[in-house]
């Protein structure tokens, strides 16, 4: 249903032109018909099979492709809208939806770094070749899944990658297991993550589409989840899968060149997930006022909305409500305004402190919520059960709060520690009876002397902006080949003051990379 004359979509981007306008009112035409499905969807843990030929023919498949490449256009302002919309309706299925539409990253990014020049002529045709195909095959309303987690977990990793791909005749061959990724069983494509054989490194990460019925691709055990329970969120066992060469994306190096070309974290869109779960919250505050204010007393026939506790509870859900739609708003704000206002280092930073924001906040109105229903609420398949359930998986999904704040902690105390280190006063050297010149250790030059951020571990790094800048982001990773030891390598850019890139003698890992990978999660 729409708010007055405005679409559900608007409730979270107040200032859509005619265009996005137009966007939005294709989603708005989807949500009767996910909103029926959800509580069964939920029910049976299953992704209602409908919903695809429904997002298909509504040309919702192709929201975020450029029109030059038969997509609708839209922008990241546009996918938030569609999701936190979509959240209100069915939240499994905007999530399903989210992950399909991070594919078009795998596009836009590697055709931005051609044209800024980073590849070499003779890989560039290769490039381009991949990245229109995942655009054009979006756009004809193909279905893409994203796959990036996987079962082997490190103690200083996000994500692990162990999946290798073996150079053979004609094309790779696949090996691994993915435990995570929406639209198992759905999609037409497994958008498929994977190291090249002999690479331990970010420079090795792959891409590869892997059709959905191919010989050894097989779909794991039914995940039984807490919430979020219709998004077919199995995973896939890839047992010798071979894939043709042009179905690739294995120019060494390619990863993390398109990595410098998004405004914050590696996809660029991450903040759309953020959107589902406020969309969520969104609803079952709708749903908690309309039930508190149309029941009544029975003494005093005033609206159950009017007593004390219930003030207090609907007092806290909005405050809760506007908590996250003030995070999430500005993110969007600082990921899409032209021309850019912040750094990209402080966009990232913002994001790592913004996710967990929106999304305890929004569990906390589901938790309201539950409270405000009393015991008749308490129910699987009622509103704030079925709320409360989809929201929890905010709290740990990506990352929790609590690493987002560890990480940003980490950047604000070292870069002042840095700042210090690097301006240290002159008399601090005549203090100890030593001349002022002596003050400055190895020249005041933090990053020679393995201080360039917060970790320190980094060693020798540049400020140059290299390719690898962005590819160790998100925290301490390691890289697991199957059946060897345990490699540990120390995140990178994550504490990066400088917003520099990491040395070519010490580049970024392969599960480090992948923590920005579309479809990653813990």
């Amino acid at each position: 249903m729409m708010t007055g004359d405005h679409m559900i979509g608007e409730r979270l981007v107040e200032d859509m032109n005619d265009a996005e306008r137009a966007r939005a009112q294709r989603v708005q035409s989807v949500l009767p018909a996910l909103r029926a499905a959800a509580a069964e969807a939920d029910r049976t843990a299953s992704f209602p099979p409908s919903h695809i030929e429904l997002l298909r023919d509504a040309g919702l498949l192709g929201l975020v492709v450029p029109e030059k490449f038969g997509g609708l256009g839209g922008s990241l302002r546009d996918l938030a809208a569609a999701t936190f919309a979509m959240g209100t309706a069915c939240a499994s299925t905007a999530l399903a939806f989210f992950f399909h539409n991070t594919s078009a990253s795998r596009g836009l990014l590697p055709l931005e770094a051609i044209e800024a020049g980073l590849f070499a002529d003779d890989e560039v045709p290769a490039v381009r070749a991949f990245a229109e195909k995942v655009l054009t095959r979006m756009a004809d309303g193909v279905w893409l899944a994203n796959f990036a987690s996987e079962s082997v977990k490190t103690a200083s990793a996000n994500i692990t990658i162990a999946t290798t791909a073996r150079k053979v005749d004609g094309g790779w061959i696949l090996q691994g297991e993915k435990s995570f990724g929406c639209a198992t069983g759905v999609a037409d494509y497994y958008l498929t993550s994977a190291k090249l054989e002999g690479y331990d490194t970010a420079e090795g990460l792959a891409t590869f589409f892997v059709p959905r019925d191919a010989p050894g691709v097989s779909v794991r055990a039914p995940w039984d989840g807490l919430g979020m329970r219709a998004t077919a969120n199995n995973g896939i066992r890839l047992d010798e899968v071979f894939i043709p060469a042009d179905e690739a994306l294995a120019v060494p190096g390619a990863f993390t060149k398109m990595l410098t070309m998004s405004r914050g974290s590696f996809v660029g869109n991450q903040l759309a997930i953020a959107a589902v779960y406020t969309g969520c919250a969104q609803h079952v505050y709708d749903e908690t006022l309309a039930a508190t204010t149309r029941k009544t007393f029975a003494d005093t026939g005033e609206p159950i909305a009017s007593s004390p506790v219930h003030q207090v509870l609907i007092g806290e859900m909005t405050r809760q409500l506007n908590t996250a739609y003030l995070w999430l708003r500005y993110q969007l704000s600082i990921e899409t305004v032209e021309p850019p206002i912040k750094p990209k280092q402080e966009v990232f930073t913002q994001w790592r402190l913004g996710k967990g924001a929106v999304t305890e906040a929004c569990f906390q109105v589901a938790l309201g919520g539950l409270k405000a229903g009393g015991t008749s609420a308490a129910s699987m398949s009622g509103v704030a059960g079925r709320a409360l359930r989809d929201l929890a998986m905010g709290l740990v999904m990506t990352f929790p709060a609590e690493r987002g704040m560890l990480e940003v902690a980490r950047i604000v105390t070292d870069a002042k520690a840095n700042e210090l280190f690097a301006t240290a006063p002159a008399r601090a050297g005549a203090s100890e009876g030593g001349s002022s010149s002596g003050a400055q250790t190895s020249g005041g030059n933090p990053e020679r002397d393995g201080h360039s951020g917060p970790s320190g571990a980094d060693g020798d790094r540049s400020a140059s902006g290299s390719a690898s800048s962005e590819a160790a982001s998100d925290g301490n990773t390691s890289t697991t080949a199957p059946g060897s030891v345990e490699t540990k390598t120390t995140g990178a850019d994550t504490c990066s003051t400088t917003g520099g890139a990491t040395s070519d003698s010490n580049p970024p890992s392969v599960a480090d990379a992948a923590a920005h990978l579309p479809g990653a999660t813990q």
